[in-house]
C-alpha cells in the first residue's frame, strides 16, 4: 500500500504545483465558460483530461511513444491558448446535447499534457516490477488533484457570477482571456524557438 499512496500523493502535487502551473491553466480554461450547476459536464471534463494523459503518459512512460521534449513544452501552452480562445468566441456552453468541444479539448489534449511528465515518471519508476500499480496511483491523484482545482475555482466562480452579480458571460471572457494571455508567455518562453 505504501508505493500506491507515494504514486497517488505524487499525482495529486503534480497538479497542484504552483511552479508547474500548465495543468492548473488549463483546468481552469475548461471550466471557465461553466457554472456549478453544470457539473455533470465538468466531471466529464475533468475524465476526460486525465483519460487523454493517462494514455500517453503510459505509453510514454513504457517507451512506446517518444516525443521530442522541446516539441511538448511548446505543446502544452498552446493547447491552453487554444482553449482559452475557444471560450472567448464561445462563453457559454451549448445547450444542445451533442458533444461539445471542450471534452474533445480535454481528451485530445490531455493526451499531449500527458507526454510532458513522461521521462520525469519513468525515472521515478526506474526498475519497478509491474508499472500498472504506479500508473493508477499516480492517474487517480491526478483526478483528485484536478478536482481540488474545479471545486476552488466554482466556488469562487460561483459566490461572484451567483452572489456578487457578475455577469456569466463577462467572467467567462476575463478569465479565458488571463488564462490567454499567461498561455501566449509560456509558448514564447519555451526553448522550442
Amino acid at each position: 500500500m505504501g508505493q500506491f499512496q507515494l504514486y497517488f500523493q505524487l499525482g495529486i502535487q503534480h497538479i497542484l504545483d504552483i511552479k508547474g502551473f500548465d495543468h492548473i491553466l488549463f483546468v481552469v480554461a475548461l471550466c471557465a465558460i461553466y457554472i456549478t450547476r453544470d457539473w455533470k459536464k465538468i466531471l466529464i471534463l475533468v475524465t476526460a483530461f486525465t483519460i487523454g494523459h493517462s494514455i500517453t503518459l503510459a505509453l510514454a512512460t513504457l517507451k512506446l511513444v517518444k516525443v521530442d521534449s522541446a516539441w511538448v513544452e511548446f505543446l502544452i501552452p498552446t493547447t491552453i491558448a487554444i482553449t482559452a480562445v475557444s471560450n472567448i468566441f464561445k462563453p457559454k456552453p451549448s445547450s444542445g446535447r451533442g458533444i461539445q468541444i471542450n471534452y474533445f479539448f480535454a481528451l485530445f489534449f490531455g493526451l499531449i499534457h500527458g507526454l510532458g511528465f513522461s521521462n520525469y515518471l519513468r525515472s521515478l519508476l526506474g526498475k519497478e516490477a509491474s508499472l500498472f500499480e504506479p500508473l493508477l496511483a499516480f492517474n487517480l491523484g491526478l483526478e483528485v488533484g484536478q478536482l481540488v482545482i474545479v471545486a476552488i475555482f466554482m466556488v469562487v466562480s460561483g459566490i461572484l457570477v451567483g452572489i456578487v452579480g457578475i455577469n456569466r458571460k463577462d467572467w467567462a471572457l476575463v478569465i479565458s482571456s488571463i488564462v490567454l494571455g499567461m498561455a501566449i508567455m509560456m509558448m514564447i518562453d519555451t526553448k522550442f524557438w
